[in-house]
């Protein structure tokens, strides 16, 4: 069975291991995009009874004309994803894909193929937009907004036929022309899960009626906020359209034994090694999202971005990371993903001072041996 639909009331998952990771910063210990390094975190992961390794995908860096940029180095999510499946023995293994840039009939074969290494691990995260300079790469325009929703629901319904079907089958859409197709071998699992997120009203529709996991980026750090945020979408997936689903985030982790160590420390990373060129292009980026917010809001808004990109913050002490896991679980959060600037060193101390707490407060089973 796949491990995202396992037992654990809160799941845990690595994100951006494909890259630098998801902090825009320059503090020399941060890694670097490498094998080896994506390949030891998710063999740790895996031994700790970590659920998911969630890759990014990116096909240019956010600095404009500056193609060395660290922020555009960033291995592809589905060649990495088999390399991670082959390596690994028990955790979920994600790939993530801009529906504009791949074809459906290749990434419905692709993902069967990871799949199949994974033994019926796989899990497939879904964009249907993303930067503009990016797509412009492919030849393929920015759709308007909610079209970019439309886009996708085709370009899903079209692998979702290929990995299930047996006969070949002729799809004429709006955006996608299919004659015969076909596609073998289907993968190992029946239903591939399918992750996505949606913060407008028509991602969040799109998310709650295609997705197994709604990805969000929770917007309140108190607990009656959060559950609001989640109620909405776990109502809108039961209510118009019948589904039960799981609502994802992810975090930023700065773990100290000391609560003031720990907010040095981000602020040392995300704000006096932040790397501005980096941050700047892509504040750039959000135009019209950032020309009307309040100054303080732009720089909160900025930091937590340079931090991870807009994840929940868990800094302080072990007590207090494993009281906040606490706290989005019983706001109905299902998962979480993790990140840290140093991400051998993050993973080896969670394991050690987080986990035996959430597992105490019966949040996750004990670890077994593989």
């Amino acid at each position: 069975m796949n491990p995202l639909l396992g037992d654990n009331a809160l799941k845990l998952g690595l994100f951006c291991t494909n890259g630098r990771g998801a902090s825009q910063t320059l503090a020399p210990e941060a890694h670097v995009t490498s094998w080896d390094f994506s390949l030891r975190t998710a063999r740790a992961a895996d031994a700790a009874g970590f659920e998911a390794v969630v890759p990014f995908a990116r096909w240019k860096g956010y600095p404009e004309n500056r193609p060395q940029h660290s922020s555009g180095s960033v291995m592809d999510p589905f060649t990495w994803a088999a390399g991670i499946a082959a390596a690994t023995e028990r955790i979920g293994v994600f790939a993530t894909s801009h529906a504009p840039t791949v074809h459906p009939i290749v990434a419905a074969k692709q993902a069967a193929t990871v799949d199949l290494i994974s033994g019926g691990r796989f899990a497939l995260n879904v964009v249907g937009g993303w930067n503009k300079p990016e797509l412009e790469m492919f030849g393929a325009p920015l759709r308007e907004h909610d079209e970019r929703y439309d886009h996708l629901q085709e370009w899903l319904e079209v692998i979702r036929r290929l990995w299930s079907e047996t006969e070949e089958f002729d799809f004429h859409g709006r955006f996608f022309d299919v004659v015969g197709g076909v596609s073998l071998p289907k993968p190992a699992q029946s239903r591939i899960p399918i992750m996505n997120a949606g913060g407008s009203p028509r991602g969040m529709r799109f998310a709650a009626e295609h997705a197994d996991l709604c990805f969000v980026i929770v917007q309140s750090e108190d607990e009656a906020g959060v559950r609001r945020q989640v109620a909405d979408y776990k109502r809108m997936a039961r209510e118009d359209f019948g589904r039960e689903v799981q609502v994802w985030t992810h975090t930023v982790v700065v773990q100290r034994e000391d609560p003031a160590a720990a907010e040095a420390y981000l602020r040392r990373f995300s704000v006096e090694f932040e790397d501005t060129e980096s941050v700047d292009a892509w504040m750039r980026l959000q135009g019209a999202n950032t020309q009307l917010m309040p100054p303080e809001i732009l720089a909160m808004m900025r930091q937590r971005f340079a931090a991870g990109a807009g994840g929940f913050p868990l800094v302080g002490t072990p007590e207090t990371i494993a009281e906040r896991l606490e706290m989005l679980s019983a706001a109905g959060i299902d998962g979480v993903l993790l990140t840290w600037v140093d991400y051998d060193a993050g993973i080896a101390d969670f394991v050690r001072d987080v986990l035996p707490r959430l597992e105490k407060a019966g949040l996750r089973a004990p670890v077994s041996a593989p």
